[in-house]
């Protein structure tokens, strides 16, 4: 999935700037590759297969037996010693094989859990979310909408003034609007959905005030 060109970052920018002309809300758009590079999944997966390889040759051993015996030529039978290595160089080679086979990213996204994925996107975003929004504006009116690509999930995190007065459930639209573009490779499109749907509450629940100044970048942040 290719990120927005530069045209499409702008454009983003753009409905940021139009979004905010209603509103004192501060609006934060990040895109990141992913939210977590899942080592522990794929070590797991490994550590998985790799013991199911003796408790294979437990539950079936004449398959230790069979593999010895064509190792041999047919000329020597398996010992104790020969079904121990047998063990171990199969539990040994069936982990190294998943474990560096889920190198490639994609299959090791497709191999973690939903919840996992979950999880982990939505503890990204609320460490963006301290780092760059939290407490960045003067009166707590920061909102972040952070979409990670590799997991295809998205966030949306308010500062204290806004989730104050709106409840998360209220975020329902502006999501869908986001996914729906975005599962079709659109991803610029479904942040400016996103953007658009957000301000629009914005406006309702806390319209810009006279003296409002742009306190946050209206940007696309790209990770």
């Amino acid at each position: 999935m290719q990120k927005p060109s530069p045209d499409q970052r702008l454009a983003v920018g753009a409905a940021v700037h139009a979004a905010e002309a209603g509103t004192s809300g501060e609006i934060v758009t990040i895109i990141a590759d992913r939210s977590d590079a899942y080592h522990d999944v794929a070590l797991h997966w490994a550590l998985l297969v790799a013991l199911s390889v003796p408790i294979l040759f437990a539950a079936a051993p004449d398959l230790p037996v069979a593999i010895i015996g064509r190792l041999y030529g047919g000329w020597g039978s398996a010992e104790v010693r020969d079904l121990m290595l047998l063990t171990f160089a199969a539990t040994t080679a069936a982990f190294l094989i998943v474990r560096y086979g889920l190198a490639y990213m994609p299959l090791r996204l497709r191999l973690t859990p939903e919840a996992t994925r979950r999880r982990r996107v939505r503890r990204r975003a609320l460490d963006l979310f301290k780092v760059g929004t939290e407490a960045r504006t003067a009166g707590r009116t920061g909102i972040l909408i952070y979409l990670s690509l590799g997991e295809r999930m998205a966030e949306i995190i308010a500062d204290e003034a806004i989730h104050a007065k709106v409840a998360d459930t209220e975020w329902g639209d502006a999501m869908a609007a986001m996914i729906a573009e975005v599962r079709e490779g659109r991803i610029a499109d479904g942040m400016i959905a996103a953007v658009g749907r957000v301000g629009a509450l914005l406006a309702q629940h806390l319209p810009r005030a006279d003296d409002d100044v742009n306190e946050l970048p209206d940007r696309l942040i790209e990770l």
